[in-house]
């Protein structure tokens, strides 16, 4: 009912809430007041610190396409199919959620280092994948994977079964279900993930450095470089971090937007 009143929260939760607020918001602000204005302009463009950028921007960008390719198939095996195991497979894909981001990339040179389980394989072949900005790529998607995993996971679950239930009753093929039934069914939910998994990427700093190290206009992504302005010019360095923060906020913004959009679509099925 439109008159409907919300329920009431204690006053002791508000407070908490204020609290908590401010200890996310001060060091933000706090940074911004260490910021060298006048200077800022030059200090974000410099030659480095925009190779950084820009390098950052296309390596997050493919790597949220290979997420989006790799994510799509493996958020549908876990939520619309049912195997011994599956828990562990579930386990196993959001590992990357809480692993530690060095120990990432350590596992990466193992895998695909030119000592690596496959690395010796691929110098076979002519093709050396560490410390280049494949690798970069291959990180970045390593610890962006399980955002859009889970977030395609939790959105096919609350979606249900009933229409593609019934579009298979009607005679259609799976893909066909799949591309006229499913993927428009959670496509917001497919954006919010791209996004997050997006500007999970274009922060990551463990795994790329370990993995793929710091080459400029190679593989020094621009968190990389804020590390390494920091030791040689504190003012690029914070200038800079207030651009990622910027982004950041953008990002979120967006995600918010769409995930709006994703509950309107829901609730407009489901009425």
């Amino acid at each position: 009912m439109a008159g409907r009143r919300r329920p009431a929260v204690p006053a002791w939760v508000l407070a908490v809430a204020v609290v908590g607020a401010v200890f996310v918001l001060f060091p933000l602000v706090a940074m911004a007041t260490r910021v060298d204005w006048p200077n800022f302009v030059t200090l974000v463009t410099s030659p480095s610190s925009v190779a950084a950028l820009l390098l950052s921007l296309r390596t997050s960008l493919a790597a949220t396409v290979a997420c989006i390719v790799l994510g799509v198939p493996m958020a549908l095996m876990l939520a619309r199919t049912s195997f011994r195991g599956q828990r562990f497979v579930r386990a196993l894909v959001l590992l990357p959620l809480v692993l530690p981001p060095v120990i990432g990339g350590i596992a990466l040179l193992a895998a695909f280092g030119r000592r690596g389980l496959l690395g010796q394989t691929f110098d076979f072949l002519g093709i050396s994948i560490a410390f280049s900005t494949t690798a970069v790529v291959i990180a970045q998607t390593f610890v962006a994977l399980p955002f859009l995993v889970l977030s395609l996971e939790s959105s096919l679950r609350l979606a249900g079964t009933r229409y593609e239930a019934v579009a298979a009753t009607l005679g259609a093929r799976p893909t066909t279900v799949l591309r006229r039934i499913t993927l428009p069914l959670i496509f917001p939910a497919l954006l919010s993930g791209a996004v997050l998994s997006f500007a999970r990427a274009l922060g990551e700093f463990g795994a790329t450095l370990t993995f793929a190290g710091s080459l400029q206009g190679v593989t020094r992504t621009l968190p990389l470089e804020i590390y390494l302005q920091r030791e040689t010019d504190p003012d690029a360095a914070v200038a800079l971090s207030l651009v990622l923060v910027v982004v950041a906020v953008l990002v979120v913004g967006l995600t918010l937007r769409t995930s709006a959009g994703s509950a309107l679509v829901r609730r407009g099925l489901a009425s």
